[in-house]
């Protein structure tokens, strides 16, 4: 069976550019770029950044980004100032959920919903 390379969930965008921005505020870095589409990479994993918006979509769209450490992500999500920097809801910082893992919240520019979530093992 081949091996696959990667899984990359298309993001909306309602303005490509402060959410490209926004995601390299956090560490996200651009591996390629044209006016559809914007390719952001952390480590090992990536998603695309999409030139598409629909408010209901990205609304309720989420991504889950599981970490060794959410109080580490905690402390670079909190220093980019994203609430002043690009007008999105406050994050919310790491907290034990109901479902046994430790969980921030944040929202990008569209509305895009991204649990940064403690990893169990």
């Amino acid at each position: 069976m081949e091996q696959v390379l990667a899984l990359r969930p298309f993001v909306p965008a309602r303005d490509p550019a402060q959410s490209r921005r926004f995601y390299e505020a956090i560490g996200f870095v651009v591996t390629h770029a044209d006016a559809d589409v914007t390719m952001l990479k952390l480590e090992n994993f990536s998603f695309i950044l999409q030139n598409f918006y629909v408010k209901e979509l990205a609304e309720n769209f989420m991504m889950q980004l599981l970490v060794r450490n959410a109080d580490f992500w905690w402390s670079r999500i909190d220093a980019a100032k994203l609430a002043a920097e690009f007008g999105v809801r406050p994050p919310r910082p790491p907290t034990m959920q109901p479902w046994g893992m430790k969980v921030g919240f944040l929202f990008d520019p569209s509305g895009v919903l991204w649990h940064v979530a403690e990893a169990l093992f």
